[in-house]
């Protein structure tokens, strides 16, 4: 199996696609909005992809955070809020804010299982900062560590009662990047107790069963390369401070954050110590240089794999009572910070 997820170009697979996908045996795909349609659309594609490799868990992730980062929207799913709003209801009850989180997650994931999709690229649990580039925004679950925390379980929780595995992002935190990492490197300088802050919530979710990297540069542990890029800053602080030892995802790869080849930029992550490496564009030159230039999956990163899927479950059935009992719930708490 190839150490590697890929993008695919659009609502079905092309018959270079399906021939590529079959021999490469990538470890697993990203769906985007131009791979949406409709509900019976979605689950037949991610049927498909299934079928390609005779595996009934395959990794389908798709980025479903809700606000302004979703890949299925209404009409044919409903509309899910930024994550920010949890914090907000979290200052004023913070057992309401929890559940509701929960709630949203478990709502948000029972969409996924039916869609076939097994994992989904949420929560964040980069701190946010003052002064901080807009790209996390309100996409994140707060300002203070353990709130942050608290509100991810929550969300990691909601997902796993739905048959989904989420994905802590971006370790080793992008909450005080001053740029976004889609158009250019952010460096980070802080030192210290202030970085603890940003390690704080992915250490109390170290049992994760997956994460994502940060294409984010560290000068107090790496003044020479991005997260994703540095096999001191996997080793000593994701793998070593932090504690984590799920499943190691890169950011894309296609992302200006980053420099080289694509190809290049592959290669890098998976010496610098993660499992799978990321590249979301569809782009057949890229993913078959790509291809050539991973090592094979090592067994550490092969059971890393299986260990993040071994929960998910595609639903079978129709699904919205459940769902709309959880969105009602979600609402109702919600309702308290209108």
């Amino acid at each position: 199996m190839l150490p590697a997820i890929f993008g695919l170009s659009g609502p079905v697979l092309t018959a270079e696609e399906r021939a590529f996908f079959r021999d490469a045996d990538p470890a697993g795909y990203i769906l985007f909005g131009r791979n949406v349609v409709d509900r019976a659309q979605l689950r037949a594609l991610t049927d498909d992809l299934r079928a390609l490799h005779g595996r009934a868990q395959t990794f389908i992730c798709i980025d479903q955070e809700g606000g302004r980062v979703a890949r299925m929207k209404p009409p044919q799913w409903g509309p899910y809020p930024p994550q920010g709003v949890f914090a907000r209801l979290y200052d004023l009850a913070p057992v309401s804010a929890i559940e509701a989180a929960r709630a949203n997650a478990e709502a948000l994931g029972l969409d996924l299982a039916e869609a076939g999709i097994t994992v989904d690229c949420l929560p964040l649990l980069d701190v946010r900062q003052p002064g901080a580039d807009d790209v996390i925004g309100d996409r994140a679950l707060g300002t203070e560590p353990m709130r942050v925390a608290a509100l991810g379980r929550a969300v990691l929780d909601g997902l796993a009662r739905a048959g989904v595995t989420g994905v802590v992002k971006h370790i080793p935190g992008h909450g005080r990047a001053t740029a976004d990492s889609h158009k250019a490197l952010p460096t980070v300088t802080a030192e210290g107790v202030d970085l603890e802050t940003d390690l704080a919530p992915f250490r109390a979710l170290a049992d994760a069963k997956a994460a994502m990297t940060a294409h984010v540069r560290f000068t107090a542990w790496d003044d020479s390369a991005p997260a994703t890029l540095s096999a001191r800053v996997i080793g000593d602080v994701v793998r070593g401070a932090i504690g984590f030892s799920g499943l190691l995802l890169s950011d894309d790869l296609d992302m200006e954050a980053l420099t080289g080849t694509i190809p290049e930029r592959a290669a890098r992550a998976q010496a610098a110590g993660c499992d799978l490496a990321l590249n979301c564009w569809a782009r057949m030159d890229d993913m078959i240089g790509i291809a050539a230039a991973l090592a094979p999956m090592s067994d550490d990163s092969a059971a890393r794999l299986a260990r993040a899927l071994e929960a998910t479950d595609i639903a079978p059935v129709d699904l919205a009572e459940r769902h709309g009992a959880l969105v009602a719930r979600r609402d109702a708490l919600l309702a308290l910070v209108e």
